[in-house]
């Protein structure tokens, strides 16, 4: 194994753990769990922390540990002969020609809304959800394929876009009594603003132990 392969140098290393480590053999796709959580919120961590831009060591480090995660995690279906490391790359390749046509071109996906070209990022955007439309078009509920284990905002984000996009636009009272039903009202503030809920609150939480971890008053 060359320096110059180090993506196969990795998928070799896996391979050999999964072999000779006791501790390793044993994980499965639901031991998995837990560390593939904690290397992705360690690696939103690494971005958060830079000031305005992530320490790069820090950054490729925790990407690291990530990418360990999408390898074991291959290396164990490998083993069952349901798919390798190879394959789960060609399919995001594949997915990322097929929905990117104003990049690869017209004929390597379904074209873009209306059959236009999308010109900025908003155009994009919407050209991507509508040949995602396409693809799953046996979903005729908007919360499928929406994790319910997601963060409350980015779920109630992610529902409230998937809602709109069907013809059924939340309607909810910014003073209702319900905490819930304001907090609602706040995400489809943002989702109208063009903002990301979930980013924008832990933005204002990293803000406010920022500026409250100075000295104390005398």
């Amino acid at each position: 194994m060359t320096a110059q392969e180090p993506l196969l140098e990795l998928r070799g290393v896996m391979a050999r753990l999964r072999a000779e480590c006791p501790w390793k053999r044993e994980q499965t796709h639901r031991s998995l769990l837990r560390y593939l959580l904690e290397e992705a919120y360690e690696t939103v961590e690494a971005v958060e922390s830079g000031d305005p831009e992530p320490d790069p060591d820090h950054l490729r480090e925790e990407l690291g540990d990530l990418l360990l995660q999408v390898y074991f995690h291959a290396a164990v279906a490998a083993e069952r002969d349901a798919f390798d490391i190879d394959d789960v790359a060609r399919g995001i390749t594949e997915k990322m020609v097929r929905r990117n046509p104003h990049v690869f071109g017209p004929e390597a996906g379904v074209g873009g809304v209306d059959g236009e070209q999308p010109q900025d990022a908003a155009a994009v955007n919407e050209a991507w959800e509508a040949i995602k439309a396409r693809e799953k078009s046996e979903r005729t509920d908007p919360a499928d394929g929406v994790p319910p284990t997601l963060p409350a905002l980015l779920y109630a984000d992610k529902l409230v876009d998937r809602l709109t996009r069907a013809g059924r636009p939340v309607h909810v009272e910014p003073d209702a009594d319900a905490l819930g039903e304001r907090l609602l009202a706040l995400v489809v503030e943002a989702r109208a603003d063009g903002v990301d809920p979930e980013q924008e609150l832990r933005d204002a939480v990293r803000r406010r132990l920022t500026s409250s971890s100075g000295p104390s008053p005398s």
